[in-house]
């Protein structure tokens, strides 16, 4: 037998990709791009900035999903990697690996997908930084086979050059259709919704703009006789001088005197303004269950039973430890490179802040029956 023969390399082969076929006519065939647009990524930010209550649900998510903390086999390794997550550099402005995943949870709620990097130092012995890159910098593509993903880096010419290090690169995308390689944003199917409420605040403002800064319509009607009709433009003129002078007559009053049949109406008092909370509410409902945030996190005070909170929070519980999930391999991701650069080969195990929404005291009451019944049953066993 020949040991030294080289071994081949074996690659995964993709049965359900589609097959690309050579067109011998002169139109393509068109297809849907796989990158995400500028315009998705300015339509998301604007739908935060337009809507609070999408930006507070969001801030909510991040700031209840907690901090985390590794631990490992030996005590040395645990404190030493710890410190690392703590005082590691992340972009300019800020330190530590938390904060770090929170602006990478962020950016996945927001546009679906998250892309962050590795930052080495100039020897490539110690890891630098972390830093969150921008959708709109780079570009992930597939070639004929969907399983290996190809990033690339925009350039200012519009051109795009592949990543040397792709291993530095941290992905993750959030809920993304089969054959899809971004995912899908939390906001998805959210504009529409959105785009009627601010069309209901809109026309809310302009009416009491209207109503508000009042509106009067002076009316003259001048007399019957001839002789007195021929002075009634000059009549007119002099109303509407007078009526002037009397509106911005400042915060001393001023009274308004007239000679003729003059009638005074303010514009609009006969409207009446459409009663906006039912449709605001509806539509805020449509966004806030796309969001899964309980309304009276965001002080919305909407009638609610016990029991219902109670199954919010544990909604909410279990769309937070979904999060965790998708944030875990990042994490694994950085605490793996820096081992392999420290030279440590050791296991270790990411715990998470626990998750308590509930009642402190319904949790006692609760812990109290269990011990309850545990005496009980010892008690009967005994027996």
């Amino acid at each position: 037998m020949n040991f030294f023969k080289n071994k081949k390399t074996s690659s995964a082969s993709v049965q359900t990709a589609p097959v690309a076929i050579k067109n011998d006519y002169p139109f393509k065939v068109l297809e849907k791009s796989t990158a995400c647009s500028n315009s998705e990524l300015k339509l998301y930010k604007v739908l935060k900035e337009a809507v609070p209550i999408i930006d507070a649900a969001i801030s909510k998510i991040l700031r209840l999903t907690g901090e985390f903390k590794i631990v490992c086999e030996t005590e040395y390794v645990q404190e030493k990697i710890n410190r690392f997550i703590s005082d590691v550099q992340v972009n300019a402005c800020s330190k530590g690996v938390n904060n770090f995943v929170l602006s990478h949870l962020n950016q996945l709620l927001t546009y679906g997908t998250a892309v962050g990097e590795i930052v080495l130092d100039d020897f490539g012995e110690n890891i630098s930084a972390l830093y969150s890159a921008s959708l709109s910098d780079v570009e992930l593509k597939t070639d004929s086979n969907p399983l290996d993903l190809k990033i690339y880096r925009k350039k200012s010419d519009g051109e795009t050059e592949l990543i040397k290090y792709p291993d530095l690169i941290l992905i993750s995308t959030l809920n993304p259709e089969p054959g899809c390689i971004y995912g899908d944003s939390i906001m998805k199917g959210l504009p529409f919704v959105s785009n009627i409420l601010l069309k209901i605040y809109n026309s809310i403002g302009i009416n009491w703009e209207r109503l508000g800064n009042i509106r009067f319509a002076v009316t003259y009607k001048p007399p019957q006789d001839a002789g007195e009709r021929a002075y009634s433009k000059e009549r007119a003129h002099q109303i509407a001088t007078e009526w002037s002078k009397t509106m911005h007559s400042g915060p001393s009053p001023s009274d308004f005197i007239a000679v003729g049949d003059v009638s005074i109406k303010v514009i609009g008092a006969d409207n009446q303004i459409l009663d906006s909370q039912i449709p605001v509410r509806q539509m805020l409902e449509q966004i806030i269950s796309k969001l899964s945030i309980p309304p009276f996190l965001l002080g919305l005070n909407w009638s609610t039973t016990e029991t219902m909170s109670t199954q919010q929070a544990e909604i909410l519980s279990s769309e937070l430890e979904a999060y965790r999930r998708i944030l875990n391999p990042v994490i694994r991701k950085i605490c793996d490179m820096w081992m392999r650069l420290n030279g440590i080969y050791e296991k270790y195990e990411i715990f998470w802040e626990k998750i308590d929404l509930k009642d402190g005291v319904q949790l006692a009451n609760a812990r109290l029956l269990n011990a309850k019944a545990e005496e009980i049953e010892k008690r009967i066993a005994a027996m």
